[in-house]
């Protein structure tokens, strides 16, 4: 059953009728980008079709890597039309890896979590022979990627992978992030995900212990509904009291289209944070 409160809190498509217009120009900067970058394209992290990657490689040797994972919640878009988050990374010195992974219903929520682990892990074992640092590794997320970013510094890599380190992750981003999932079992959002309650909870970085004391950076954007903002400040809240340096802001005058749109520009306030984890900036 619906509940039409969280519907209008968390359906970000009804909330922004002009959404179509962001997703065609993040997939046109895409195409641009890509076409002008140094880019190995297609790179498998995983067996499934969906488990690729798309590596943006920078003009520096052992360069640090970052690596970004796209929103919908879930169930659409693609690292296709996502790559241009990496433009300004790679032109300060990182490489950037944007990952696909398999989407609801055709996979479980719990999969997807699993999948860019793999990415996480498959980058650490073999960016190094593509001209990375496997020892600055960072990444970010919009919307349920922020999800996914809470989810990987939650991860006890040794256990995930054999001789992967404790701190593989060196820190992470979240724009627009989804940390307790529950409120979004009742909403048009769940017809595809499927999650019940057990599963929300188990996907919920909220109720998580942080695997790292990497630092944190949470945003959202300042015109989107209360709901990403009680996300964001709950969860910097929960890390914060168990020791993860966190720091977290509304972005003015941004939706939650907008504020991901602003991201090929190295003034963004995400993308600096970025750079600052990555120690470019």
């Amino acid at each position: 059953m619906i509940d039409p409160a969280m519907e209008k809190l968390y359906n970000n498509r009804a909330n922004v009728p002009d959404h179509p217009r962001h997703l065609a120009e993040w997939a046109e900067k895409s195409a641009a980008w890509e076409a002008e970058a140094r880019v190995e394209t297609d790179l498998p992290y995983g067996d499934s079709p969906a488990e690729t990657l798309d590596l943006f490689l920078a003009d520096a040797d052992a360069a640090p890597v970052h690596m970004y994972i796209h929103g919908g919640y879930w169930q659409a878009n693609s690292r296709k039309s996502s790559s241009f988050v990496a433009r300004p990374l790679v032109a300060a010195g990182a490489h950037v890896a944007v990952v696909d992974y398999g989407l609801c219903p055709d996979v479980t929520i719990d999969e997807i979590g699993r999948q860019c682990r793999s990415a996480l892990a498959w980058l650490h074992r073999n960016v190094a022979r593509h001209g990375g640092d496997p020892g600055r590794i960072t990444v970010s997320g919009h919307s349920c990627g922020g999800q996914l970013v809470g989810m990987a510094m939650a991860t006890d890599w040794p256990a995930f992978g054999v001789g992967l380190p404790r701190d593989l992750v060196k820190g992470g981003v979240s724009v627009s992030g989804l940390f307790d999932l529950a409120p979004l079992v009742n909403t048009s959002i769940n017809d595809k995900v499927g999650m019940d309650d057990e599963a929300a909870r188990r996907n919920s970085p909220l109720f998580m212990e942080p695997a790292t004391d990497a630092p944190l950076a949470l945003f959202w954007g300042g015109d989107e509904t209360a709901a990403f903002e009680e996300q964001s400040k709950n969860f910097a809240r929960a890390w914060g009291e168990k020791g993860v340096p966190v720091t977290c802001r509304a972005v003015p005058g941004t939706d939650h289209f907008s504020v991901l749109g602003g991201m090929d520009d190295a003034a963004h306030p995400a993308t600096r944070a970025i750079l600052h984890q990555l120690g470019l900036g």
